[in-house]
């Protein structure tokens, strides 16, 4: 078990789900310190989007791409549409957007099927009712960049989609001390479920950093890890704080020394 005199976990989770996993580890006996290093801000609703939102009951399959876009669905939905229109598919890249979809507006999302061993755009486009797409609708509602994959094939396997982008992320470099943490290698593990994320804190990370554990969320961001530098890296089976939580047990040195492992 991982003793309280131990290095900290760092956890790059923006918002309330990063204090829920924050939470889950402490609860395991980590040490956790948030980097705190992106905020999530909800754009402003312009004509075309208030078009989208309009017309939904036209796209029989909505895919949401994170739990703060479907925040904003819902959101959106409250405003035009006093009951939910009939006949929307609705998908989700991973278990903690379903759940936000559930509990904001009642619905039971399809999400990657649990053979996939991830949660990744790779993982849902999987699935068999997103194989053949000819002629139908599809609307894609995410965070500003990113995904280009999910779209692309979409739209290669004959779907007409339509993204709407409804928030932005914003960045801050990490506290001075974090900073230094990240630097020095004195950490426990790193955990990481976003490539923009990681990306951008790899500036701090120096070798002894790079050899310290990382954990990510799937097989794409191990890929974006290694090519990055990092030797230490562990794919959770999702983005979920239990998924993370298991692999951060499988993965670390529990005496919080320097490890060098190939990537698994």
């Amino acid at each position: 078990m991982p003793t309280v005199n131990q290095a900290p976990v760092l956890i790059a989770r923006p918002g309330e789900r990063g204090e829920t996993l924050a939470g889950a580890l402490r609860d395991k006996g980590f040490v956790v310190a948030r980097l705190d290093v992106m905020t999530l801000e909800a754009l402003d609703e312009d004509a075309a989007t208030r078009g989208v939102w309009l017309d939904l009951d036209h796209y029989p399959k909505i895919i949401v791409a994170s739990p703060f876009a479907a925040l904003c669905l819902g959101e959106a939905i409250d405003r035009y549409w006093p009951q939910l229109p009939v006949g929307i598919d609705f998908y989700t890249l991973g278990r903690g957007t379903a759940e936000v979809l559930d509990q904001t507006l009642g619905v039971r999302a399809h999400t990657p099927p649990p053979g996939a061993g991830e949660e990744s755009s790779e993982a849902l486009l999987s699935l068999a009712s997103l194989a053949d797409l000819s002629h139908q609708r599809v609307l894609l509602v995410a965070g500003e960049g990113g995904r280009a994959l999910l779209g692309e094939t979409l739209a290669e396997r004959g779907a007409e989609v339509t993204r709407v982008e409804v928030y932005r992320r914003r960045y801050q470099p990490p506290e001075a001390e974090l900073q230094r943490q990240l630097a020095a290698g004195s950490f426990h593990a790193l955990v990481v479920t976003s490539g923009e994320l990681l990306q951008y804190l790899a500036r701090w990370c120096h070798e002894k950093a790079l050899n310290q554990p990382l954990i990510v969320s799937s097989h794409r961001l191990a890929l974006l890890a290694g090519r990055l530098g990092f030797r230490a890296i562990k794919v959770a089976s999702g983005a979920s704080p239990a998924a993370l939580a298991a692999a951060l047990n499988e993965s670390c040195n529990v005496r919080g020394a320097d490890v060098d492992e190939r990537t698994q």
